[in-house]
């Protein structure tokens, strides 16, 4: 075991990162140290990496190393960890929950009172090693890609957000609009494809995500500066409307869009995070509709993880065409610069190699 590993840090409260030497950690007694096969990166990310105004009010100190998406093989366990062993291949839940407020008491604990986030209050998953609470290491399927485990994470976001709390029940043999399709969004769209449902439109105004939410399943692929997404969804549906609307872009006019396509009686799921206040016609769009909005965040801890094994293992979602780049660690400049770009899927950060700039059919 090396004593030192490299780790992308955020070195000073200001835009970049710098990739550094810095100690192995050693995993407490409740705590697995896991070897990083590969680290996705995300909006959060970017955030984080660039500086924005979110990030210089969240992040609560620096230096840190950051990142939280991530699959690996455990190293080392503290002494009272008894459920996982050295070689075990596992991936991250990033919500790390106090385990004592009334949320995690009563089965909540991804909304927790006290959640502190992986590679945000905490040291992050863009090292070649990361301690992580035993409880969050999530030990993935047979069957299941280490590439595609590396991104279980913000897919069980997506599989949240189209099961919501009924179960995903109400997606078959419906229509799905699926409203800003980044990553999660072109997960979003494979997973209502799978769950059996009658027709999925995908809303999204850049011509790269169009093209890979259809290539992950959707029968329509509406660009809402050329078309009125509310009008087509409607005609696309003999004006009933998307039974399940998921969104996922925190446009504050996609939002208002998204209840207006919505169906009588149907289920709205919001993971996208707005701007700012958001205003919409509660009365003929909600109310009078007994229109379901349901807040998403993470993943239920643990449903939604076993429900996301599911959906990898037995090959009913390939996530494969969404993870178009990799590249080692030390490209981490290229690698972030090609997430921001807008014509990428996941991008996964590989400490232990080189990596390549693009994945086969990207």
């Amino acid at each position: 075991m090396p004593t030192t590993m490299r780790a992308l840090r955020k070195l000073e409260r200001a835009a970049g990162a710098a990739l550094v030497e810095v100690p192995v950690p050693d995993p407490r007694e409740d705590e697995v140290l896991v070897r990083v096969h590969g680290a996705s990166i995300c909006g959060t990310d970017l955030h984080i990496y660039d500086w924005n105004e979110w990030a210089d009010g969240r992040i609560p100190h620096v230096p840190m190393t950051f990142g939280h998406e991530m699959a690996g093989t455990v190293e080392a366990v503290g002494e009272e960890v008894h459920h996982l062993q050295p070689g075990a291949f596992v991936a991250a839940e990033t919500h790390i929950a106090c385990g004592h407020c009334s949320t995690c008491q009563t089965g909540r604990a991804h909304i927790c009172e006290n959640l502190r986030i992986l590679g945000v209050d905490t040291e992050g998953v863009f090292a070649e090693y990361v301690v992580l609470p035993a409880q969050n290491a999530w030990v993935v399927g047979e069957g299941i890609d280490p590439d595609a485990a590396s991104i279980m994470e913000p897919f069980g976001n997506a599989v949240h957000a189209a099961f919501g709390t009924g179960g995903g029940e109400d997606i078959a043999t419906n229509a799905v609009a699926v409203i800003g399709c980044g990553p999660i969004g072109m997960f979003a769209v494979a997973i209502a494809r799978s769950l059996g449902a009658w027709k999925v439109i995908a809303v999204e105004p850049n011509d790269y995500r169009r093209e890979k939410a259809a290539e992950m399943g959707a029968d329509v692929s509406i660009d809402p500066f050329d078309r009125d997404p509310v009008e087509a969804v409607l005609d696309l549906t003999n004006g009933t409307g998307a039974e399940v609307v998921l969104e996922m872009s925190g446009n504050a006019r996609a939002i208002d869009q998204g209840t207006r396509m919505l169906a009588r009686g149907g289920r709205m799921s919001l993971l996208g995070l707005p701007d700012g206040a958001v205003t919409l016609d509660l009365n003929d769009q909600v109310i009078f509709k007994e229109a379901r909005l349901q807040g998403i965040t993470g993943r239920e801890m643990f449903r939604t993880w076993q429900q996301t094994t599911t959906l990898l293992s037995t090959g009913r979602v390939d996530v494969s065409p969404v993870i178009t780049h990799r590249f080692g660690i030390d490209r981490y400049e290229e690698a972030f610069a090609t997430t921001a770009s807008g014509a990428s899927g996941k991008v996964i950060l590989l400490p232990g190699g080189e990596g390549v700039s693009q994945a086969a059919g990207a």
